[in-house]
């Protein structure tokens, strides 16, 4: 690719892209040249006419493109290249109904903090609020749903938008910006440089911590009798996770991790009391009802983890450590803020700490382990447990995968049952519960981390959300396994019918028998499936192989058989229909009110 203009990179990853002497191109050309000062390596991107003009550059850039098959799928791989790789992903889309498909990808991303850019085509500035056709106002749709977004009406500008989305998206706590870009904005020229960095004065994230905070957090922590760690997402997305086993291992504290900070602490050390909240361990809930001081790095207090809020905590000095000053006191009280960087923060906290053991904390928490670890009963049917489908894969992965969930049940048991032990290896939608985001997340993170074994854990329900991506995985040869846990049902919808609204099941049965009146289907034919798709015809038809596993004995074999093989894998296990995610807290309930497995 020959490049019209010099361009020299910035040294300072979080300074954004560095100048770049003037020559005439068009804004399409400007916008390449930016993703590659940014550093992308591979873009996700859905063509169509407002966008055309950006792909007609795309051609020859020197970047890998991925086309997705539908926009959704774009936006979710662009969200997990990020999250496994720890750099902005980038998707770029067309306008109207392509840019209004990312909008769910958008609002993922956005919950969880993910840095992501999605580029949108538009129709020209002249027909803009005309309704034009494929006409739609993204920047107004997504506002409430990105961390900021542009609408570029002079094509002089576009140099400047870029270095600022990218920075945007990447520092403060990170999340998605899009870019909307008029189809004569892309046609037009400009001979503006790339800036030296990023100067936008409204724009600052404090990054050092408070030294007297720092110092006072240290004191507290010196003078508690049962302090707790209770780590989120953002100490992954901070690359700070040394410093907080170094915090938990020096000042001898327990760790709870939120759903997304799984991998931020070994579950495997003593230490760990493994997740927290709604479907966490007992102890970890104990653990918070029960410490003195309770030290938030990188959590947000989502209402999964609080349950009833007057009751969370309620002996305990609340410290809260996090890069965004909107997040503190935003939910609970907060004794001790510090805001800024965890990995300063955590770099000049660890020499005023002092080296110490608290065994009766230990004794304590350890044998609320112990009495209710996370466990499940054999079917009465002798079907196949989900949950020991993921404890093989476990054991036929070594622990070493890189797990992405779609939402529910499936995504619970990948939780409870697997033991995380590295960060970026346990990617899932928390915030929002995006159901259809784990088969283009297990893409997106396998072309972010080639050699890693990426898994995909999925139900019924979710996998027929965005199936189509399958063909993506199987023309790039990309060797990602993907688990569905056929259970017949939209099984956490199902579970909290039984618990919660008398076992009225509407709208959750998935098989073709037993659906209420009003859903009655007439009886399938004798000689034809009573579960529609079948899964294992559907990866054929993709081209991936695949394998529906219904007896106990062949989940193992079949999970090693896929495991070892280079090419995409679908296993479909049939398993307990009527399996459970224990223990919970009821929504708004307290630890008090833990409902065990029966």
């Amino acid at each position: 690719m020959t490049i019209k203009t010099k361009i020299e990179k910035k040294k300072d990853p979080d300074s954004g892209a560095g100048g770049a002497a003037g020559a005439m191109r068009s804004g399409a050309r400007c916008l390449i040249e930016g993703l590659e000062l940014e550093g992308c390596k591979v873009i996700f991107g859905y063509p169509g006419g407002a966008i055309l003009d950006v792909f007609n550059e795309l051609y020859n850039a020197p970047f890998k493109l991925v086309l997705p098959r539908h926009e959704q799928g774009a936006a979710h791989m662009a969200d997990a290249y990020a999250r496994a790789t720890g750099e902005v992903g980038c998707c770029i889309v067309t306008s109207g109904p392509g840019a209004t498909n990312t909008v769910t990808g958008l609002a993922t991303a956005n919950m969880d903090g993910i840095p992501m850019v999605c580029i949108s085509g538009q129709v020209s500035t002249a027909v803009i609020g005309n309704d034009a056709f494929q006409e739609a106002d993204i920047c107004g749709v997504t506002r409430p749903i990105t961390k900021h977004n542009y609408l570029v009406r002079d094509v002089n500008d576009l140099p400047r938008i870029i270095v600022e989305a990218f920075h945007i998206a990447r520092t403060g706590r990170p999340g998605p910006v899009l870019v909307d870009i008029p189809k004569d904005v892309q046609i037009a020229k400009t001979a503006v440089a790339f800036p030296d960095g990023f100067k936008r004065p409204g724009y600052r994230p404090s990054y050092e911590g408070h030294p007297r905070m720092v110092e006072r957090l240290a004191a507290m922590i010196n003078g508690s009798k049962q302090p707790l760690l209770y780590v989120g997402a953002g100490a992954i997305s901070a690359n700070a996770t040394d410093l907080v086993a170094e915090l938990a291992h020096k000042a001898d504290i327990p760790v709870a991790t939120t759903l997304l900070g799984l991998g931020s602490f070994p579950e495997t050390d003593p230490l760990s009391l493994h997740m927290i909240g709604m479907h966490g361990t007992v102890a970890s809930n104990l653990a918070v009802k029960n410490c003195d001081l309770l030290i938030s790095i990188g959590a947000r207090f989502d209402d999964r983890v609080t349950g009833k809020i007057s009751a969370f905590a309620p002996a305990a000095k609340i410290a809260h450590i996090d890069i965004d000053p909107s997040a503190i006191g935003k939910s609970v009280r907060c004794d001790l803020p510090l805001v800024g960087h965890i990995k300063p923060i955590l770099t000049a906290l660890l020499p005023q700490v002092a080296e110490t053991k608290r065994p009766e904390w230990a004794a304590q928490y350890l044998k609320w382990m112990e009495d209710d670890p996370f466990g499940y009963d054999p079917s009465p049917s002798g079907s196949i447990m989900p949950q020991y489908v993921v404890e093989q894969i476990y054991k036929a992965s070594k622990g070493q995968a890189i797990i992405c969930t779609d939402v529910g049940q499936n995504q619970m048991f990948s939780a409870q049952f697997f033991r995380h032990t590295k960060p970026r290896h346990f990617l899932s939608s928390g915030g929002l519960g995006t159901m259809g985001y784990g088969l283009p997340a297990a893409i997106g993170a396998q072309f972010g981390c080639p050699k890693e074994l990426c898994v995909c854990i999925t139900g019924d329900g979710g996998m027929q959300m965005n199936a189509q991506e399958l063909v993506v995985a199987v023309e790039h040869k990309l060797p990602i396994k993907v688990v569905i846990l056929n259970n017949g049902y939209l099984g956490n919808v199902r579970q909290w019918q039984d618990m919660f609204y008398n076992k009225v099941r509407s709208a959750v049965v998935l098989t073709q028998d037993h659906r209420p009146p009003n859903e009655h289907i007439a009886a399938p034919d004798e000689n034809k499936p009573k579960y529609l798709p079948d899964f294992v015809m559907l990866a054929h038809a993709h081209g991936a192989q695949a394998r529906r596993v219904e007896k106990i004995e062949d989940v193992a074999p079949a999970l090693e058989e896929a495991f070892a093989s280079p090419e995409p894998w679908v296993l479909e296990f049939i398993v307990e229909p009527e399996s459970d995610v224990f223990p919970m807290i009821p929504p708004g309930k307290t630890v008090d009110e833990t409902i065990r497995r029966p």
